[in-house]
């Protein structure tokens, strides 16, 4: 099969189109063909070397697909065969088969492409799990968004005004301040120009819950806009995980801190985040409560533009590596 692969570490040269192995599933997996993947920068840290796959998982990047399955283990109902789907998996997205277990794999929502379902499973598996299981983010509540205009920014701010709940959110550019407040964020600041610390202290005074990828030092600043209560949730570091922090503010406002990665969790896990997500957000896409936003499109053999794209911080939304 084709795939997009690299010998060694380091800028978006060293990938290129190759041949490589088509998987071979076990009693327990099916064989999707892919239509298209997501590109996250996860793809981006491991192919510079920081963010090595788990133990077994395919060394091709990718982490989110859509395609049809072509091929079904003999622990699997054959209902499932040649069913187009979308799926999250531990890596292999970036090729032209996949393989993984059903833990991970949702039917198309209604009202979305089968290309476009490709960039729904990492942001929407990570945000679910992480605002509405670690960060029990409720509809009284204000939430954060630090990079709203990235992937799992628009993502967050997407499902938070599908279900009614107020959002802010951080951006690098006026462009995307337009953007993120045509899509509803209340208060959007470029922090290239303003501070957001001293904008939402004088504006709000506080916020409840925030959805982190940047750290550094946004750690610092964010434990002193929470409320009482509040909880601040890292998902990313952008500047970097090690900080130097006054940690009273976690005593005094009893705040709670927590953070987490998806790739590494048991297919357990996995399933019980995706249950949850078509139970709660599917509905939402056949409502037109939540329309997919793709920033561009790329073909495979663009797979080079497209993370340069991404290192940019150019899109707006997702962007997919088409099949």
């Amino acid at each position: 099969m084709k795939a997009i692969l690299f010998d060694k570490h380091g800028d978006s040269s060293v990938m290129y189109t190759g041949e490589a192995a088509k998987p071979n599933i076990n009693d327990n997996e099916v064989l999707i063909k892919v239509t298209a993947a997501g590109i996250n920068r996860p793809d981006i840290l491991q192919r510079q070397g920081s963010y090595p796959p788990p133990k077994g998982a395919s060394e091709i990047l990718g982490l989110e697909v859509s395609g049809k399955i072509v091929e079904i283990g003999k622990n699997i109902d054959q209902d499932y065969k040649d069913k187009e789907v979308c799926a999250l998996i531990t890596g292999g997205g970036y090729a032209e088969y996949v393989k993984t277990t059903l833990a991970t794999v949702l039917p198309i929502p209604k009202g979305v492409s089968l290309i476009e379902a490709a960039a729904i499973p990492e942001t929407f598996f990570t945000v679910w799990t992480n605002l509405f299981d670690s960060g029990s983010l409720k509809k009284n509540e204000t939430l954060l968004i630090h990079g709203g205009a990235s992937g799992i920014g628009v993502t967050a701010a997407l499902i938070a005004k599908a279900m009614g709940i107020k959002y802010l959110t951080t951006v690098g550019s006026n462009k995307k301040k337009d953007f993120m407040n045509r899509l509803g964020s209340f208060l959007t600041i470029n922090y290239h120009e303003e501070d957001f610390e001293g904008v939402i202290k004088n504006e709000l005074q506080g916020v409840d819950v925030i959805l982190d990828i940047v750290g550094g030092e946004y750690f610092q600043k964010n434990l002193n806009i929470l409320n009482k209560f509040g909880r601040l949730i890292n998902i990313a570091y952008l500047q970097g995980p090690v900080v130097k922090a006054n940690l009273l503010p976690i005593m005094l406002k009893r705040l709670i801190v927590t953070g987490s990665t998806l790739r590494m969790r048991s297919d357990k896990e996995k399933q019980k985040i995706r249950d949850s997500i078509e139970a709660h957000i599917w509905p939402l896409f056949e409502n037109n409560s939540i329309n997919m936003i793709i920033d561009k499109e790329f073909s495979f053999e663009e797979v080079e533009k497209a993370h340069e794209y991404m290192e940019n911080n150019e899109n707006i939304g997702k962007l997919l590596l088409k099949f």
